[in-house]
């Protein structure tokens, strides 16, 4: 199988930097493009109280999710190979933040997915449930899962 595109989703988590650092090697390796993306989620405002600005919150939420994206640039302009990076927006009708990257990898026609992992067990998995785990069952396309270094 030939990999052409590979898309790789970013947060500000340690766990992401190091799926970026693995998606970069295996787009050397394969010649392919590497998109980058960074979902800004838009449903964690559903439980914000009603005398919050919600527009300065959203805003600032998009810029930050901007910075990460050009964190990300900034490390990949010295490389070699094809790159891109996208800011995506999921709103409360749109279902949920692993179905979002899933739908983005899609769309970008990704051969394959790469995410970060804090590989969480037991009961704190359970209790915060695995965006990492939904991704898995919801994607057409293989998925790369690397877990963060446990010290």
């Amino acid at each position: 199988m030939k990999h052409e595109h590979i898309v790789v989703a970013m947060d500000e988590s340690d766990c992401s930097t190091l799926a970026l650092n693995e998606a970069i090697k295996l787009t050397q390796e394969l010649k392919a493009k590497l998109h980058v993306i960074h979902v800004v989620d838009e449903t964690i405002f559903n439980q914000v109280d009603e005398y919050v600005e919600f527009d300065w919150l959203w805003n600032a939420h998009r810029e930050f999710g901007k910075k990460i994206l050009e964190k990300a640039e900034d490390r990949l302009r010295s490389e070699k190979f094809d790159f891109a990076t996208h800011l995506i927006e999921l709103k409360p009708n749109e279902g949920r933040l692993a179905e979002k990257i899933v739908t983005a990898a899609q769309s970008l026609r990704a051969d394959l997915l790469v995410i970060g992992t804090h590989g969480r067990k037991g009961f704190s998995r359970l209790f915060l449930g695995s965006v990492a785990e939904k991704v898995i069952r919801t994607a057409t396309m293989p998925v790369l899962l690397v877990r963060e270094q446990k010290t």
